[in-house]
C-alpha cells in the first residue's frame, strides 16, 4: 500500500515539477526510505533530515529552542520551522515535516502515545499543518503517519 503510495506522490511530484525534503522525527526517515526506494528519484527527492532530539531538531534545521520550549517538539509550531529549515538547508522546493510520540511511553494527558504533528510547504508559500491522534503500536502509528503526509502530498 505505502510502496503504490510513493510512486503517486512521486508521479505527482515530476508532473508539477517539484523536489521534495523531508524533515522526520517519529517517522525516522521512513518517508525519504519510501521516495527513494523508486528508480530514478534524484529527480524529484533533494534530501532528508531525520532529526529524533530537539538538539538535532535545532542543529539541523534551526528550530528555535524557544519554540521548543513553549511548545514541545510535538507540536505545529515545530513541524513548521522544520518544515522552513528543510527548505533553507536543501535545494528542495518543496517539504514535509513529522514529529510525534510513536509510543508504547512518552505520552501525556495533553500529548497522549499517537499524537502526530506535521506540516508541509512550498517555497515562499506558508505552512500548511495538523495534527491526528492515531490508534495502535509504534509501527502502526508511524505507518499511519507516512501514509497521512503522503496523502497530503497527494493533494497539496
Amino acid at each position: 500500500m505505502l510502496e503504490s503510495l510513493s510512486q503517486r506522490v512521486a508521479d505527482h511530484l515530476i508532473k508539477q515539477g517539484l523536489v521534495l525534503a523531508t524533515a522526520e522525527s517519529c517517522t525516522g526517515g521512513w518517508v525519504a526510505k519510501l521516495m527513494t526506494d523508486i528508480a530514478g528519484s534524484s529527480t524529484y527527492f533533494d534530501r532528508g533530515f531525520v532529526t529524533y532530539t530537539n538538539e538535532s531538531k535545532q542543529d539541523m534545521l534551526s528550530v528555535k529552542e524557544s519554540t521548543l520550549i513553549q511548545h514541545g517538539a510535538v507540536s505545529e509550531a515545530t513541524v513548521t520551522e522544520m518544515a522552513n529549515g528543510a527548505l533553507l538547508y536543501s535545494l528542495a522546493n518543496t517539504a514535509v515535516a513529522i514529529s510525534g510520540i510513536a509510543g508504547p511511553t512518552g505520552g501525556t494527558v495533553e500529548k497522549p502515545v499517537g499524537t502526530v504533528c506535521f506540516a508541509w510547504q512550498r517555497q515562499a508559500q506558508q505552512a500548511q499543518t495538523a495534527t491526528h491522534y492515531f490508534v495502535g503500536n509504534r509501527d502502526s502509528v508511524r505507518q499511519q503517519a507516512v501514509e497521512f503526509i503522503l496523502l497530503q502530498l497527494l493533494k497539496f
